[in-house]
């Protein structure tokens, strides 16, 4: 059978991506963009099958991109996050859309179970203390988390693992998600922000969710983790909240705009646990990418039917032989 076509677009050297898919042997060739701009995505996506995404959202699919890749039969994100793809337009297109879905969720729990704890027993200001020569044992205010009220904004497999661990803690636990779960706990996402201890938000962002965390509703002492995207927690207000006092602190691996830019008010206020987008970063999760990627491609070429499709488009493959005499 004639080999894939599979374009990789990961901010990776191109023999580290060939080193990567070797497993998949030749039933696949693989391409790279020339450069890594929308210029050189669109040259290259007239003849690809498959496309492996980019993690950054750099050279994402959107409707555009999509129009330009007649060919396209499946998108494989090698991350949990499809920031910047179009779902719908490759729905349109019928190119089915898959991530890797779970492969982070113990890594990033963990992050959210320590920096809330992080944030509770005021290490960052116990640490910067006794560095500074100071001994504050009465003066920092610390709390236990057993016994206070967690809210988790999302529930998939990371928010199911952060209930786990806040309930392993002691932690009251309550979730908001937009799909219906049978798990108890749930509770409107107002009174959920309103009624928290420790807000922790893991939700993807999409158009439905961008600004949906206001931290002004929060209780006030409250403390917010944000493992999601930056964009989900309205930062404007976050900033204020924590100037004025209103926060009792917050833990932020995400950002509106990453790296987090210069004077940008969160470097400079107390409380603020400032974190590179690492929380999902681990030997153990890069591990599981990759093998969750990997199977997906796999299936592709045997196949079988993919995993973790997320625009509703049928997870069975079919490749695609348009007429390229009329693009």
């Amino acid at each position: 059978m004639t080999p894939w076509t599979l374009l990789a677009l990961p901010p990776l050297p191109e023999e580290a991506l060939r080193s990567l898919l070797a497993p998949l042997g030749d039933r696949v060739e693989l391409r790279v963009p020339a450069a890594r701009d929308r210029a050189a995505l669109l040259v290259a996506l007239p003849e690809a099958e498959i496309v492996l995404g980019d993690w950054t959202g750099l050279l994402a699919l959107d409707a555009a991109a999509v129009a330009a890749a007649p060919r396209l039969a499946f998108v494989q994100q090698p991350s949990v996050g499809v920031d910047g793809h179009d779902p719908a337009a490759l729905a349109a297109a019928g190119v089915p859309l898959a991530n890797t879905a779970g492969v982070n969720a113990v890594a990033v729990s963990e992050w959210c179970l320590a920096a809330a704890l992080s944030l509770a027993r005021r290490l960052p200001a116990a640490d910067a203390a006794v560095r500074a020569g100071g001994w504050p044992q009465l003066d920092l205010g610390p709390r236990e988390l057993s016994g206070r009220r967690a809210g988790i904004v999302g529930f998939g497999p990371i928010g199911a693992a952060c209930a786990g661990l806040f309930r392993a803690l002691g932690c009251q636990v309550s979730y908001w998600t937009r799909t219906p779960r049978e798990e108890s706990g749930y509770q409107d996402l107002e009174a959920l922000v309103a009624d928290s201890d420790v807000l922790v938000v893991v939700i993807a962002l999409t158009a439905e969710t961008r600004g949906l965390v206001d931290p002004r509703r929060m209780k006030r002492g409250a403390l917010l983790v944000n493992a999601a995207r930056g964009g989900v927690v309205d930062q404007t207000a976050l900033a204020a909240a924590l100037r004025d006092g209103h926060l009792g602190g917050a833990a932020l691996d995400v950002f509106e705009t990453e790296p987090l830019p210069a004077g940008d008010p969160l470097r400079e206020l107390p409380g603020v646990l400032l974190s590179p987008h690492v929380a999902g970063v681990t030997p153990e999760s890069t591990g599981r990418l990759l093998e969750a990627t990997l199977a997906n491609l796999e299936a592709v070429l045997d196949g079988r039917p993919v995993a973790h499709v997320l625009n509703g488009v049928s997870a069975r493959v079919e490749r695609r032989f348009p007429d390229m005499s009329t693009f």
